[in-house]
């Protein structure tokens, strides 16, 4: 029998194991992929891009109340409660040394390479009634979003889509000198190199399969931005701190995710080079994954208060 996944978040609304019934009669499709395993429990093949596509619509309709969401198999199909976690992170930072959550359309989050899922602003504003900006540099990935916001009408006005034309940048051409945020937060692309997402690919799958068969599919399907960057994620990582001096006094937070370990000492001593006034990790485990949220700030806390003003 499953238990409650005490490795979320304690908000985080997938805790419980997943009710298949429930699921189902959100997304009627789902029943064709569920079955019962060796230990007698209700799952999907994790392996199979279109159960795992199909489930996590299923979660997006029930718990957060979305209409008609979609995504091209071209694109990554986010996990939705560990993308609900660093949502959850990012509220607990904000909220500081006090018990109260900012909520509200005052806090405003950027979604650093939004993807076609829109996933981040979705839960962001679901659960707390943030405003969000979303930006991309693959306009087919933009395309997708902005469909899943033609068919939810009431978050057009909290939800914002921009694109990011160069490459090169990360915060230049989406935030603008007038602009004010709360937060800006970013899953960046892990692998340095086409061929060593494909490794990684294949072997998650394996792990998925139990390492059963010979033969593995490439699940979780992804554009290139999505997965992988010249230099990979530290890299990637150490550009956007670097560029985040520029828009010290815009952003309250900057935030990223971290894969790999071995990372975190290097870009936590370029913050420090770059007289970020506060540095925080703070650790994210989802089943036998285990991450971590890097983040960092200009401002010093006595200038804090009124900022969601």
């Amino acid at each position: 029998m499953s238990t409650e996944k005490s490795s979320l978040h304690t908000r985080n609304l997938h805790r419980n194991p997943y009710d298949f019934d429930l699921l189902i009669s959100c997304v009627p499709e789902l029943k064709h992929y569920v079955f019962v395993n060796v230990h007698g429990t209700r799952t999907i093949n994790f392996s199979i891009p279109e159960a795992v596509k199909l489930l996590n619509k299923a979660l997006l309709l029930h718990f957060y109340n979305i209409k008609d969401w979609d995504i091209p198999d071209t694109n990554l199909c986010p996990p939705i409660p560990g993308r609900a976690d660093y949502v959850h992170y990012i509220a607990d930072l904000l909220a500081e040394r006090k018990d109260k959550i900012p909520t509200g359309t005052s806090v405003k989050g950027l979604d650093v390479g939004v993807g076609a899922n829109l996933v981040y602003p979705l839960i962001a504003h679901k659960s707390y009634g943030w405003t969000m900006l979303g930006s991309d540099i693959n306009e087919d990935s933009l395309k997708n979003a902005l469909h899943i916001l033609d068919q939810n009408p009431d978050l057009s006005s909290v939800i914002e889509l921009k694109h990011q034309p160069d490459s090169n940048y990360i915060f230049r051409n989406i935030i603008g000198s007038e602009a004010r945020l709360t937060f800006s937060m970013c899953n960046p692309p892990f692998h340095d190199s086409k061929e060593s997402m494909i490794k990684g690919n294949l072997r998650k799958t394996k792990n998925l399969n139990k390492g059963k068969g010979s033969k593995t599919l490439l699940n979780f399907g992804g554009q290139q931005s999505e997965l992988w960057c010249e230099g990979g994620e530290l890299t990637f990582i150490t550009n956007m701190i670097n560029e985040s001096v520029q828009y010290s006094s815009q952003v309250l937070w900057f935030t990223c995710l971290v894969s790999k370990k071995d990372n975190l000492y290097k870009l936590t001593t370029l913050l420090k080079k770059v007289k970020a006034v506060e540095v925080k990790t703070i650790d994210m485990a989802q089943g036998q994954k285990i991450s971590r949220i890097l983040a960092w700030t200009f401002v010093p806390q006595q200038n804090r208060k009124g900022w969601f003003m």
